[in-house]
């Protein structure tokens, strides 16, 4: 945790906290101080980023203090990896299933609100101009203005926030480039294209705006505090009933894991008087372990680009792939199915186009791996038109040429002309990597900076990934073999 600057009090602090913090967002959003009045975000990363404020306030008992509850247990405790998080810390023995944990009135979560005035009224004009995947952008507004509010209710908990996310976004250019996965590079561009743009916007709307009406109190908003406040909301927020994000204080604390051993519920709609939101224990949790929730079953991308973290392994991981005839060509070729006729279809039309892969509007992005391991629609699309009997493909309903576990719907000479496919596809996946697994696990014991330790991390488990798929569907090859010589 920071420590105050000489003589500078609370007040003082938080009023200089954005003029004195420094600004990077990835190298093509590099900004200079635009004034003494910017807010702005820190470059410095760190396993355990220093929070906003110089000295944070007592999350847990301004949480007691408006209102809340928290299991006497309980501690906010900073971990040498993960850094802030909850623990049942405290020696007052084990946390029964059921036990209530955490308990948020409805005045305590951060969302965006109806406008009450005319600085309301530009935020929220503001936010109408970010598109609806960007969700946190909209609540990162509602953030900002509180956190440049003189007296703002939530200052306490905004300044325990960190300095800096480890999102792509905030990663130098070498270490977005050291990601080497096109899907993600996409993204994070798309990100940092959007926070320019949407820099000229706020400023824009804000050159024509009062003081007095100034959501964000006159402080200059620019792209590093856009992204700063785009990744405090969403790596932090929930969304609960009526899919309204919000910030929720101390709970947001809790860290992830795919098997929790807590859950969030909320009593009461989002807009009414009673609305609470608490953490309920779904286990026994001894002493000393850490609260955890589950924050979705996605791949690492949406992990590394919106929470900053990897998660190895991941069952839920994924690689995306586009839907091409001629790559699929060139797969079949290699993997030696003889004919193959993806780029030019000339029969099934119909079929692909139930599996939206053909025609106007088709979504072309399949995917290898997680529980599926092969995209159902990438894989019946091989099945069918790697079929020479038209009409054995029309007597299957669509649902079982989708899954892998079928056993070899069209016959197993078919199934193994699909599934070498799918290797030669794997083998060209991994191909589009410029580092091998040994470079990058040597990279990683030589203990590299946080970020480039994400970005490498983050490539080594796709490629992990890759190999557990070929591994899967190469044996499922070599059972195929007696099937195929009976036949």
């Amino acid at each position: 945790m920071a420590a105050a600057a000489a003589g500078a009090t609370p007040a003082t602090a938080r009023k200089n906290l954005f003029a004195t913090t420094a600004t990077l967002l990835s190298s093509s959003l590099t900004r200079s101080s635009r004034g003494s009045r910017s807010i702005s975000c820190s470059a410095a990363f760190a396993a355990s980023s220093p929070r906003l404020g110089p000295q944070p306030p007592d999350l847990v008992r301004w949480v007691q203090r408006e209102g809340g509850f928290v299991h006497p247990a309980l501690r906010v405790t900073d971990h040498p990896e993960h850094g802030l998080g909850v623990s049942a810390a405290a020696a007052d023995g084990d946390i029964s299933p059921g036990d209530v944990l955490i308990t948020l009135p409805g005045r305590i979560p951060l969302r965006l609100r109806r406008p009450t005035g005319a600085a309301d009224d530009v935020l929220v004009q503001l936010a109408q101009q970010v598109p609806e995947e960007l969700w946190a952008m909209k609540l990162g507004l509602r953030l900002l203005q509180e956190r440049a509010k003189p007296d703002s209710f939530w200052w306490p908990y905004i300044a325990n926030l960190p300095e800096t996310f480890t999102v792509p976004i905030f990663f130098p250019g070498d270490d977005i480039k050291n990601l080497q996965y096109a899907p993600l590079l996409h993204q994070v561009n798309k990100r940092c294209r959007f926070l320019l743009e949407f820099e000229k916007e706020v400023q824009q709307k804000l050159d024509s705006v009062p003081l007095k009406d100034h959501p964000f109190y006159g402080q200059d908003v620019n792209s590093s505090s856009l992204g700063w406040a785009m990744s405090a909301a969403s790596s932090r927020a929930f969304r609960l009933h009526g899919e309204i994000p919000m910030l929720l204080p101390l709970i947001d604390m809790c860290n992830h894991s795919f098997n929790p051993n807590a859950r969030i519920v909320q009593e009461g709609s989002v807009n009414s008087s009673d609305m609470s939101v608490k953490v309920v224990a779904e286990m026994k949790i001894e002493q000393n372990a850490a609260i955890t929730l589950n924050y979705g079953c996605h791949p690492n991308d949406f992990f590394l680009l919106d929470y900053g973290f990897v998660i190895t392994p991941n069952p839920y991981d994924q690689v995306e792939l586009s839907y091409d005839g001629a790559l699929l060509d060139a797969a079949s070729m290699a993997a030696g199915v003889s004919s193959p006729n993806f780029s030019a279809p000339a029969r099934q039309q119909d079929i692909l186009s139930q599996l939206n892969l053909h025609g106007e509007g088709a979504i072309l992005k399949v995917s290898l791996g997680g529980p599926e391991i092969v995209d159902g629609r990438l894989l019946a699309a091989l099945r069918v038109l790697l079929s020479p009997d038209p009409e054995a493909v029309h007597k299957h309903d669509l649902k079982t040429l989708m899954p892998l576990d079928a056993q070899a719907p069209l016959g197993p000479t078919v199934e193994a002309s699909a599934l070498r496919t799918v290797l030669a596809l794997c083998a060209i996946a991994l191909q589009h990597f410029h580092t091998k697994i040994m470079d990058d696990e040597a990279i990683l014991k030589g203990e590299p900076p946080l970020t480039t330790e994400l970005a490498v991390q983050f490539r080594l488990q796709k490629k992990f990934l890759i190999i557990d798929v070929m591994q899967n569907i190469s044996r499922r090859i070599k059972m195929l073999s007696p099937q195929k010589s009976t036949a």
